[in-house]
């Protein structure tokens, strides 16, 4: 395979490095002093940047206004909100515009897509079930209903509920064949209940009960839903990096200016060694990335279907993000704990994306069981 990144990719990491510039992660609320939500919104008007600079139709399709460009495309994008804390749904929206463009039908792609590419409509997806730990795709039910589909059930923790227009939620039809329903806030037999992340963002509760959705804003499509969850995975492994990353560079910073007994911090070889372990697990949580959303975007065959890609993305980005900043608070040591210090932001950030993404032992299953049941070596 050939990681490298063709001009059309490059230049989508180059805009959103012009976008992502103005934000400062200093002023990025600390849930230690905000009591609630740190803001009642997302940002709109990075949103607004991010719609100017075409960056939210990214995915759409030259002739439905977007840049035609793939998961990878999104991944650079993604890796450089997550360096600086960008308070926007740019992966749920993104990935949820995938879905229904190659998914969807006519009549959601006329009433949906040009809206939300430029920003005009906003989406939100619920994949996180009933309790964050059981299947997303199983914590809601649907059943037909003349030519409407009754929902019913619960999704927790689902981000930006408050604010978006559109929730796509995941629902077992027929005991188990996953379809995608577009839910409006606010929608008869839905009720949000307020729901807050590690990270201070105010998240939702989704409670549906007999939420009638009409036929043209179901998806009933075999592959939607596994196409919008792995497109969430990588999206969330790629705002880890950028994360991780920005985290070992303000580690880098301080240690090299901080002294004890008239030298740098970085000069011992006890906060050098650690620094390095931390580097190593960035470039892992890198490459396994690159690898798991090349074989999204290109469809590529592999020796392990592509789930085990995305397992092995997981595990080094839940395991490796919280290394990196579990790291950088101990060299850090009194600055760690300051909550007026960005580093303070940051890890409560990471602790919000390695629950996103699970725990690692479980991905570390479920690779077990890929290999097993494809007798790879």
């Amino acid at each position: 395979m050939d990681f490298t990144f063709t001009e059309e990719q490059q230049a989508a990491a180059e805009a959103a490095r012009g976008v992502f510039a103005g934000v400062a992660p200093d002023a990025v609320p600390s849930p230690a002093l905000t009591p609630g939500a740190v803001a009642d919104d997302f940002d709109r008007a990075l949103w607004a940047r991010l719609a100017d600079a075409d960056l939210l139709s990214l995915l759409l399709a030259e002739e439905r206004g977007g840049a035609g460009l793939d998961a990878v495309a999104l991944c650079l994008v993604l890796r450089e909100a997550g360096r600086v804390l960008a308070r926007v749904p740019l992966l749920e929206h993104s990935a949820a515009l995938a879905a229904l463009q190659s998914y969807g039908g006519p009549e959601q792609a006329s009433a949906v897509l040009a809206r939300a590419g430029r920003g005009e409509l906003v989406l939100t997806v619920a994949a996180h079930g009933r309790t964050g730990h059981d299947p997303a795709e199983r914590a809601v039910t649907a059943r037909r209903d003349g030519d409407d589909w009754l929902l019913d059930g619960v999704q927790t923790a689902v981000p930006w509920a408050y604010d978006a227009d559109l929730v796509v939620v995941p629902a077992a039809a027929d005991g188990d064949r996953p379809l995608l329903a577009l839910v409006p806030r606010g929608h008869e037999g839905v009720v949000l209940a307020e729901q807050y992340s590690t990270s201070g963002e105010r998240l939702g509760e989704l409670r549906l009960d007999s939420a009638r959705i009409a036929a043209r804003d179901v998806v009933d499509a075999e592959g939607a839903w596994d196409m919008l969850r792995g497109l969430l995975t990588v999206g969330t492994c790629a705002l880890a990096l950028g994360l991780g990353e920005r985290v070992l560079r303000m580690t880098a910073e301080y240690t090299g200016k901080r002294e004890q007994f008239g030298f740098p911090l970085a000069t011992f070889q006890a906060v050098a060694v650690q620094a390095a372990d931390r580097y190593i697990d960035l470039r892992a949580m890198e490459a396994t990335l690159w690898q798991a959303a090349w074989r999204l975007a290109s469809g590529a065959p592999g020796a392990l279907p592509v789930a085990g890609d995305l397992a092995v993305a997981k595990i080094w980005a839940a395991d490796g993000v919280r290394r990196v900043v579990q790291t950088a608070q101990h060299l850090h040591g009194g600055f760690g704990a300051d909550v007026d210090y960005p580093l303070h932001r940051y890890h409560a950030w990471a602790k919000h994306l390695e629950l996103s993404l699970g725990p690692a032992a479980a991905h570390e299953e479920a690779l077990g069981d890929l290999l097993a049941t494809h007798r790879l070596g």
